[in-house]
């Protein structure tokens, strides 16, 4: 029984001489951290317990006579010791883990600001110059004295200028969708006015390079549904830029929609299908035909060009829209794309807006006449915006930041302006600010004056932020005359007393 009795005295000093290392490790690594803020009196109060606690140990070993129920006190102290330290070890490493977690989310919170920011930044300075090039190439294009050599370098400038914003728009895109949400909109719209403006579109571009362009729609498709119009206007455009790019005269490219399954037990779905008889795909890289900045052989893209975003743009799109695409090919005989997206059909025609987001009531009205107000920091992207709405016969005033707008606005007659064009970005006073002043102004047009965002800023975010300062619709730089003018007429139209 002797050797039992030692045996326990001996392990338990010496788990004892462990613990009192292990504790002291402990409160060195406790010190040593940043956001250590206490005493450290209180991690010294364990060792020395423990110290005193190895020294009764080898009191009674050496000097004393332990019997068995002496040594097992002795030995379970030291392994519940052991066990408390293991435990305490634990929770402070969880809590450490749990603090290095919250650092990285804070960092990357930080980070993913950071690059909101950055690209927000780098949206409005890309697009600004881009508008001014866009727009100072359509109104040269409608000098009737153009010699035709100049003509034909304005289209090629027109064109490389529209290419290289389609590239930017789709850096930009594929970037902001991992900063900010990517629902997509729920709001009834016209399919055969979407198909107009695609088909619109993509008829010119066809005609363009010799190419045949057939559409066709199913018999029994309703004319409203509820989706999101502008994403399925991208998928479908980048779809038949794709087509038409890779696809050489005299050839075909084709956009057919037809009615899908039942997506569940109420909600129908709608299949859009893009075809070409181009190139074709080769088979081995059809699995990565959507992966960012990913061509086919190099034989082929050389020779048609691309980014290798336009796709991967398109499938983030869809998904966002809770869709799917699949696509088949066959290297030179050509390719289709399968877009399945669930649209359940409008319950009435009423519910459909337009691009501008005014209701379709009324008749079209014009703009000859019509007193705008352009609020913009950038002279020459006034110019721009000034000489497009003068063609259509408007009168325009000019205002280089929203404090003198406001200015203009408070001290003008009521009904003096028909519609506001406000850029977001401006010193002294921005355009979110000077619409809520706007809205605020004691007068009687204050509230129904159309105030139409004309910015270079173009993510949801900046769109929401247009929409809660007060402004009735946004309209991305460089902007599209005609969306322009259908924009402002929609809008006046809806301001005007019934």
């Amino acid at each position: 029984m002797t050797w039992l009795i030692y045996s326990m005295l001996y392990i338990g000093s010496g788990l004892m001489v462990y613990n009192i290392y292990g504790f002291i490790r402990f409160a060195v690594s406790v010190r040593s951290r940043r956001n250590w803020g206490g005493n450290n009196t209180i991690l010294r109060i364990p060792i020395f317990l423990l110290v005193f606690f190895l020294i009764g140990y080898l009191g009674v070993t050496f000097f004393g006579d332990p019997d068995l129920l002496v040594a097992g006190i002795l030995f379970g102290g030291s392994i519940f010791v052991q066990i408390i330290y293991q435990l305490i070890r634990r929770i402070t490493d969880r809590i450490a883990e749990s603090e290095r977690r919250e650092a990285e989310y804070m960092a990357a919170e930080e980070s993913s600001r950071a690059k909101t920011m950055f690209l927000s930044s780098m949206s409005h300075e890309m697009r600004t110059p881009m508008n001014v090039i866009i727009g100072l190439d359509g109104l040269a294009l409608d000098d009737p004295d153009l010699s035709e050599k100049t003509r034909d370098y304005l289209r090629k400038i027109g064109a490389s200028a529209k290419h290289l914003l389609s590239l930017i728009n789709n850096v930009l895109e594929l970037n902001s969708s991992k900063q900010e949400g990517n629902d997509s909109k729920k709001e009834a719209f016209s399919l055969e006015k979407c198909m107009e403006q695609v088909n619109a579109i993509a008829g010119t571009i066809c005609e363009e390079k010799g190419l045949t362009y057939d559409f066709s729609a199913s018999s029994c498709l309703s004319n409203w549904y509820i989706g999101d119009d502008l994403r399925l206007k991208n998928v479908l455009l980048i779809l038949l830029d794709n087509a038409v790019k890779f696809t050489d005269a005299p050839g075909k490219v084709g956009l057919s929609v037809t009615d899908g399954p039942l997506s569940d037990e109420s909600t129908g779905t709608l299949v859009f299908s893009v075809s070409d008889t181009g190139v074709g795909i080769d088979s081995e890289f059809l699995p990565k035909i959507f992966d960012v900045f990913t061509k086919g052989d190099s034989s082929s893209t050389d020779s048609y060009g691309g980014s290798g975003l336009g796709l991967a743009v398109a499938k983030k799109d869809i998904e966002a829209c809770g869709g799917t695409i699949l696509v088949k090919s066959t290297k030179g005989e050509g390719s289709v794309f399968s877009v399945t997206l669930p649209m359940p059909a409008a319950e009435s025609p009423e519910e459909c807006r337009d691009a501008s987001g005014a209701e379709e009531k009324g008749a079209e009205i014009s703009l000859s006449g019509r007193r705008i107000l352009i609020v913009e920091d950038i002279p020459c992207n006034a110019e721009v915006v000034m000489d497009l709405l003068e063609l259509e016969g408007a009168s325009c005033e000019y205002a280089e930041n929203g404090r003198i707008a406001l200015d203009m606005f408070v001290r003008s007659p009521e009904n003096y302006y028909d519609a506001v064009l406000m850029d977001l970005r401006m010193p002294e006073m921005d355009g979110l600010t000077a619409t809520r002043e706007f809205r605020k102004a004691d007068r009687g047009d204050a509230e129904t004056i159309p105030i139409i965002a004309l910015s270079a800023n173009a993510y949801e975010s900046d769109i929401d932020q247009s929409m809660d300062a007060g402004m009735n619709a946004h309209l991305a730089k460089p902007t599209d005359s005609e969306l322009l003018y259908a924009t402002l007429k929609a809008w006046i139209r809806k301001s005007l007393p019934s």
